[in-house]
């Protein structure tokens, strides 16, 4: 969960300045492109539910 609200935390980070900064909008589309790449983290940690991979000993 922490990676998922990393990933978030970037993406509004580097869509801020891609908008504020003038000549930065690749930043923006970088913003973009983690966010989608975190919802899609969270959509699969999601349908997998709550169920722990165990470790083979």
């Amino acid at each position: 969960m922490s990676l998922f609200l990393f990933l978030i935390l970037v993406a509004v980070v580097l869509g801020i300045i891609g908008v504020t900064a003038h000549g930065l909008f690749y930043l923006l589309v970088i913003g973009v492109v983690v966010l989608l790449a975190a919802l899609a983290y969270g959509g699969l940690r999601l349908r997998r539910g709550g169920r722990k991979q165990r470790v083979a000993r």
